[in-house]
Formats: structure tokens, C-alpha cells, sequence
């Protein structure tokens, strides 16, 4: 009761004077909360709360007299001159809130804390200052003046201490890149120093895969200078040495384990550059098999054995019992868009398995690459009990649609455009959507594709493409070409490179012949008044054919063919990078039976493989070797399943180019395509020094070879004795279609040479902000110059069946 009393009469002996709006109540308790407290404490402890600009504390006899002075109240905070930045976004970084204290010092605080956040976007040169206008009862507005400037980005990024790779090459790795002429259409150049962390972590990877293992960042300092109007990025690094793989083994620990059966699932071979990315591979599989094997708490731990002299590091893959933890609880936080199942389904793990550090960091790589979020993060914290633990995922969800308008010109569509939208993340469940549109002077089309990356919730990617595409084949075959349908696929991975991806199509392929008076392409079946010359005017000089005419080829496969078609489409992936590759291997393997129902009949099978060597800095090798045969299953292949090529096999050759073609009425067109193809090219690509990166420019040296032949139609037995022959030098085929006119016969003399093709040539690639563009300029080495002959009906002396070149080829788009 003493006690009781005594604090009583403390509270009631404390005399408080000045206060308007705060209670005394309030500021009495600060008082008595202290007891015995010194006046200087109780002082500090009342301006602390930010509510009074000055407090006075004394002591009369027993009273603590405690005299304040009261800031004002915000009515409201204000921003003017901003419009780089909206008011709401600068209002979440400030201190100074409606209805909250006022103080000088926290106007000033919000001034530094504005100039950061400005520094931050990359407008560091913009002068921010604060006020405070006062308004009746005790209240003011605080009102920022903010005048922008132009952007100040990153404007050196400087590397020390590295000597196995230069400082250009380093910053190639990074996502920040310095401002230069390019930067008012980038932002790659603004200071962020999670996106700097990101790019130190990728420098340090890249380091480990290379043998480095003792690399590490020593100091990583950015500063504003006000001078040179941007961020200074300085990075200090360790290389150490290269090591190379020795001795690598696995030691069992675990019952019923034989370390011999899982030395076949380690990615690491002795006398290989130490790969950290190979050690990590070989971490996640055998820390797979020993799970299936029923070890749930099983973990792998790889040891190394450094020599130091020798470079050497022995690895060995220690696998024992773990200790027995849960998971108790997995929490995704920070998602507003993406679902949280397309978060989870990334763990090999779920709530009540087993913890193991191995799956977690997989799942944190395969987060962080879908693309879906600018940030993720996985900890852990201990659960309700020693042998639970609480795994949180903390992501930040990025905007992953775009709409996309494409312009561009190429040699063999001429000038096009397209109109595209997808969505990477569509209603937050991690699916793919696209639908696009194409316009050009020779193509057309509009497709659609959706694929759901998890199907019936397993790794699978299922997915469906329609398609509908138009095309004038003016140039190489006198017809025109429409292709409708549509694709069912599922993908299955079977490792983290290789994949099986079975799919079934079903399209049709219609096939017309213009006929009027700009293109008179079949006037000798059909006469076009005033323009097919006829009766008298015709003559062996002068007829249906002089205009141009469709091959009798072309003429049998006009019309409309359905195809069904199923596929498989064996992939294998080891590349660096998908978008850029410098190392790696990538092949395909694509066996495909078209029968099932519908009119082509016919068994594919092609081939396409390229290997990357970076063999000196920035300096980049590529062999490609590519290949197909088709060939009927019934009857005789239709001309439309044949493989039509040019500049994809030998550059220096224009669209169907090269091949097979009907030389009888016009040695220049009628292409027909051929069964059997194959080439080989080997590629450097080099940068353009003097030039920066962000310009996106690259140069490169290449040379082709590659040939295609055996064209598969019409029949050789001739029966027409109407018809004269063939010039030098080509085949006569007969083909399944009425004569019409005296001039045409139903049989086409084909030019069938199986020739390598070669060219040498240069190039000049740019990943432009707007879109890839690459020019080739090449040269024919060898190729099939055709044969001076006569035509025995006109008596005309022509060059018949030669190969047609193109030198100089262009292709890109543009994206604003």
C-alpha cells in the first residue's frame, strides 16, 4: 500500500506546463515510468517521441515541473515538380505523414531521403528542398520542391585486382551496363545496387565454372560523383588459381548404398577445369537417387582436397544420414500476381517431407529463372520443434506480358510487320500465351500458342499452336502456298539438358496457281483474253509460255492436302546462354510420320547440331552440321513435302536456290525441291572494337557447304509422243495431268545435280534495342552453274538449271 501510494503521489507531484494538444496524462507517464530518473533522461526520453520541438524538466521541493514546447501537426505533405516520379510512389519513401509530428530535422531527413530515391531512378543531379507553411491551430503543410534533371546513370564500372579476365569481359556479364550515347532508350544504366549484388553473384559464378575456385569479391563500392554527374561502381577481386579436377570418388555411408552404382549420376570427371555448376548438378542426383533408395534425411556433401601446387582439387561426394528434420510449414510472401501453387511447384519438397538444403537451393535457381519476379529469396527459421523448420520464399512479382509492334525487311518476304501479344505468367499460373499477326509484301499469317508448363501437376509442358499462314512463291515457283492447322505437343525432361518432346499435327496445304493479268502462271490451261496469245498470234516464239508458266509439277499438286503428321522431337541443351551462348552444345533430332489419315504419306527425319567455343575473350567459335531425308511411304512423294532451300543451308543462295527445278519452260523458277539434304558451316563471331556493348554490335567470318538433291515425283517412263525432249543435262518426268495446250506437254525436264555448294562470307549481327538484325554478304565458291542448251521446240539458246544466287542477305525487325 506504500508503494501503491508513494507512485500516487510521484504522479500526482509532476506539474506539466505548454501542452496544447498532447495530454498531460501522457506526458506525465513519460515521468513516472523513469522513478528515480534523472531530469536529463526524462528530457531525452520526451523529445524522443518527436512530439516537442524543446522540453524543459526541474525539480521544485517534491514537484518535477516539466515545461514543453509542441511541434507543429502535418495537415498534409505535398510534392512539387515532380514528374519523373509519381507523388504516391515518393510519399511511401518519406517520413513525414499526415497528422503526424513536424520537426525541422525530419523535413531534412526527407529531403536526403528524396535526393536517394531520385539517385536510385537515375536523376541523381536533381535539387530536392523542403518547407513548412504554416496554418492556424497548430498545423502545417510540408511541401517538397523538386527539380528534375536529366538522367544520371552508371557512368564507370572499374574492376581491379583480375588479370585471367579483362574488365571488358566481366562487365559483359553484368546486366548494369555504363551510360554512353544509347542510354536515353535504356535503363540498364541506372544504379541499383540489387541489380549490382545479382551481377557480382553472376561474376563470381562464372569464376567457379571456370576452374576458379578460390575466387572471391574483395570490396564492392559505388559512389555519386557530383563531378561527373553519375555512380562510380568499384569492384576489387581475388582470381587465385585454376584448378583442375583429380581424384573423384563417393564415399557411402549409408547401408545398402554401393558408391559404385552412383558414380555413373557425378557430372565431374578427373582432368576436367573444376566446374561448380558440374558439382552442384552432381549434388542434386545423387541426392535424388539416395531418396528414391528410401533414405528420406540422406545429405551429399562434397569435400574437397585442394594441392595447392599441383592446381589439383580431388572431390569427393560424401553421402550419410542427415539429421532428421521437417518441414513444417512452407510460406510464399510477397506475391500479389503469381499464384502461390506455381511458387510451391518449384520445390522438390512439400510440408511434412524431409529438409535437405539441396532441393531448396535448386528450387531457388529454377525460381529465379522463370522470369516471372524481379527478387526471390528462400530462408529458413526454426519451426515449433528442434527437428522442424519453416522454409520462406520471399518473391517480388514482375510485369511479364508485352505487346509488341515488328517491322522489318528480308530478302525472301520483303518488308513485314507484326503485331504480337503474350503473356508469360497469364492469370498468375505460370502459363504461356501468344497470339501474333504477320503482314508482308509476300507472307501472311496469324498464329496462336498456349502452353501449361506443369500438365495433370508433373514436370510437363503441354502445349497447342494454331497457325494459318499465306505465301507467293512468285519468285521460285509460279504458285502460291496457304498452310492452316494446328499442333498438339507435350515435352517431357528427362535431365536438366536433355528432353523428349512428342506432338501431333494436322494441317492442311493448299496450293494455287494465279492466273490473271499480272501473274499469267497457268494461261496454257486457262487463256487469259488479250493477254495468252493464241491462233495466229501464237507461234513456237511466242506463246503461252513467254509470260511465264507454272511447271507441270506445280500444276499435279494444286489444290488442297491434309497431312497428319506425328512427331518426336529429341533435344539435348548444355548452353551457357540461351539468348547469347559462348559454350555449349545444342542438338536436335526430329523423326516424323505423316499417314495417319489424310493425304501425304511419307517418313522425315532431320538433324540440326551447333557447338560454341569461346576460345579467346569475347571471340567465338561455332560448328554447325544439319541434315533430313524424306521419302514416300506410298506412291510418289508430293512435291509440297519436299525440302525447299537456300540461304538456311549455304548462305549466298537465295530461297530455294539450290536443288532440284523443272528447266523446261522457265530455267529460272520452278523449283520442285528435293528428298535429301545435308551442310556443314563453321562461324566466328567477334566484337567490333571501339564500339560498347549496349550498341549490341558484332561482327563474324563464316563458310558453308551443303547440297540438296534427289527430287521424288512424276514418273520416268515416257509415253507422251507429243513430247520433243528435255535439254542437256536434265531428266524427263512424266506427271498425272491433262495436256490443255499444244505448248505445255504433261512432262517437266528435271535438273537434278547433286553439287556442293560452298560460300565464304562476313557479317554483321546487332541485338539492337529494336529488335536482331543481321546482314551477311557472301560468295559462291562452287555451286551448279547449269548448262548452255537448246531448246529442240523453239530452237531457243539458254542457260538451263543453274543454281540462283543471292549475295546479300538482310533480315531483322524492329520492337516499339
Amino acid at each position: 500500500m506504500l508503494a501503491v501510494s508513494g507512485g500516487v503521489v510521484f504522479a500526482q507531484a509532476v506539474i506539466v506546463q505548454g501542452n496544447r494538444r498532447v495530454d498531460a496524462e501522457t506526458i506525465r507517464s513519460y515521468v513516472t515510468a523513469q522513478g528515480s530518473g534523472s531530469p536529463a533522461e526524462i528530457r531525452q526520453n520526451l523529445l524522443s517521441t518527436g512530439l516537442f520541438s524543446n522540453v524543459q524538466v526541474s525539480r521544485r521541493g517534491s514537484q518535477t515541473v516539466v515545461s514543453v514546447q509542441e511541434n507543429d501537426t502535418i495537415n498534409r505533405v505535398a510534392f512539387e515538380g515532380n514528374r519523373r516520379l509519381k507523388s504516391d510512389v515518393l510519399l511511401g519513401q518519406v517520413q513525414s505523414k499526415a497528422n503526424g509530428p513536424l520537426s525541422q530535422a525530419l523535413v531534412d531527413a526527407d529531403v536526403e531521403r528524396l535526393k536517394e530515391v531520385y539517385r536510385r531512378a537515375g536523376y541523381g543531379s536533381a535539387t530536392i528542398s523542403g518547407r513548412i507553411q504554416a496554418l492556424p491551430n497548430g498545423r502545417s503543410d510540408v511541401v517538397f520542391t523538386i527539380a528534375e534533371s536529366g538522367k544520371t546513370g552508371i557512368k564507370e564500372i572499374n574492376f581491379s585486382g583480375n588479370g585471367v579476365y579483362s574488365s571488358s569481359r566481366l562487365r559483359n556479364l553484368m546486366s548494369s551496363t555504363e551510360s554512353n550515347f544509347l542510354s536515353f532508350i535504356k535503363t540498364s544504366d541506372v544504379y541499383d545496387p540489387d541489380r549490382i549484388a545479382a551481377d557480382l553473384e553472376l561474376i563470381r559464378r562464372y569464376y567457379l565454372k571456370n576452374g576458379y575456385a578460390d575466387f572471391r569479391i574483395v570490396a564492392n563500392d559505388a559512389r555519386f560523383d557530383d563531378a561527373k554527374g553519375g555512380w562510380i561502381v568499384d569492384v576489387t577481386v581475388d582470381e587465385g588459381p585454376q584448378y583442375r579436377v583429380g581424384n573423384v570418388s563417393v564415399d557411402s555411408r549409408l547401408r545398402d548404398i554401393d558408391p559404385g552404382a552412383l558414380e555413373r549420376l557425378v557430372s565431374t570427371s578427373s582432368g576436367d577445369t573444376y566446374n561448380a555448376e558440374a558439382v552442384e548438378r552432381s549434388l542434386v542426383n545423387l541426392t535424388t537417387e539416395v531418396s528414391r533408395r528410401g533414405y528420406a534425411f540422406a545429405q551429399v556433401r562434397p569435400r574437397g582436397e585442394r594441392d595447392a601446387n599441383g592446381q589439383m582439387i580431388g572431390i569427393t561426394y560424401v553421402v550419410e544420414e542427415g539429421p532428421r528434420v521437417y518441414v513444417e510449414r512452407i510460406n510464399v510472401r510477397g506475391n500479389t500476381r503469381t499464384r502461390d501453387y506455381v511458387v510451391r511447384r518449384e520445390l522438390d519438397l512439400g510440408e511434412g517431407d524431409a529438409y535437405n538444403k539441396v532441393f531448396i537451393d535448386r528450387a531457388e535457381r529454377r525460381l529465379n529463372n522463370l522470369g516471372f519476379f524481379n527478387k526471390v529469396r528462400i530462408t529458413n527459421e526454426p519451426g515449433s520443434a528442434p527437428d522442424r523448420v519453416v522454409v520462406n520464399i520471399d518473391v517480388e512479382d514482375k510485369a511479364t506480358g508485352s505487346f509488341s509492334i515488328a517491322g522489318g525487311y528480308s530478302t525472301s518476304d520483303g518488308i513485314i510487320g507484326e503485331i504480337s501479344l503474350s503473356e508469360s505468367n497469364f492469370l498468375g499460373r505460370g502459363q504461356f500465351v501468344r497470339i501474333a499477326g504477320t503482314m508482308g509484301q509476300r507472307t501472311q499469317g496469324i498464329d496462336f500458342s498456349f502452353t501449361e508448363p506443369y500438365f495433370l501437376g508433373r514436370r510437363i509442358a503441354a502445349g497447342i499452336d494454331l497457325f494459318s499462314k499465306f505465301n507467293d512463291n512468285y519468285n521460285i515457283g509460279r504458285f502460291e502456298s496457304r498452310v492452316t492447322g494446328g499442333q498438339l505437343r507435350f515435352s517431357f525432361p528427362i535431365t536438366e539438358e536433355f528432353s523428349i518432346t512428342p506432338r501431333y499435327s494436322i494441317y492442311t496445304t493448299e496450293i494455287k496457281i494465279p492466273n490473271n493479268y499480272s501473274h499469267p502462271y497457268n494461261d496454257c490451261s486457262y487463256p487469259i483474253p488479250g493477254v495468252t496469245p493464241v491462233g495466229a498470234q501464237a507461234n513456237n516464239f511466242f506463246n503461252c509460255l513467254s509470260n511465264g508458266e507454272a511447271s507441270i509439277a506445280v500444276k499435279e499438286a494444286q489444290g488442297t492436302t491434309l497431312t497428319s503428321l506425328v512427331g518426336l522431337n529429341f533435344n539435348y541443351n548444355s548452353l551457357d546462354n540461351f539468348q547469347n551462348p559462348r559454350n555449349g552444345f545444342t542438338a536436335e533430332l526430329k523423326p516424323e510420320f505423316a499417314g495417319l489419315g489424310g493425304d501425304s504419306k511419307f517418313l522425315r527425319v532431320s538433324a540440326d547440331a551447333r557447338y560454341y567455343k569461346e576460345f579467346l575473350d569475347d571471340f567465338v567459335g561455332i560448328a554447325r552440321v544439319q541434315g533430313g531425308h524424306v521419302q514416300a511411304t506410298s506412291g510418289d512423294l508430293r512435291m509440297i513435302d519436299h525440302y525447299f532451300l537456300g540461304p538456311t543451308l549455304v548462305r549466298g543462295f537465295a530461297p530455294s536456290g539450290i536443288g532440284p527445278r523443272d528447266v523446261l519452260n522457265d530455267p529460272t523458277a520452278n523449283a520442285l525441291g528435293g528428298t535429301t539434304y545435308f551442310g556443314g558451316s563453321l562461324e566466328v563471331q567477334f566484337p567490333i572494337f571501339g564500339l560498347p556493348r549496349d550498341l549490341g554490335l558484332k561482327g563474324a567470318v563464316f563458310a558453308d557447304a551443303g547440297t540438296l538433291f534427289n527430287y521424288d515425283g512424276g514418273s520416268k517412263s515416257i509415253t507422251n509422243g507429243s513430247f520433243a525432249g528435255c535439254p542437256a543435262g536434265s531428266e524427263a518426268r512424266q506427271f498425272n495431268v491433262a495436256s490443255t495446250s499444244i505448248y505445255q506437254s504433261n512432262v517437266a525436264c528435271v535438273r537434278d545435280k547433286n553439287v556442293i555448294r560452298s560460300s565464304i562470307g562476313v557479317s554483321l549481327l546487332w541485338q539492337s534495342p529494336l529488335g536482331p538484325i543481321r546482314f551477311d554478304y557472301a560468295y559462291a565458291l562452287t555451286k551448279d552453274d547449269g548448262q548452255i542448251g537448246t531448246d529442240p521446240r523453239t530452237g531457243i539458246t539458254a542457260k538451263y538449271g543453274g543454281d540462283r544466287l543471292q549475295a546479300f542477305r538482310f533480315s531483322g525487325g524492329a520492337r516499339f
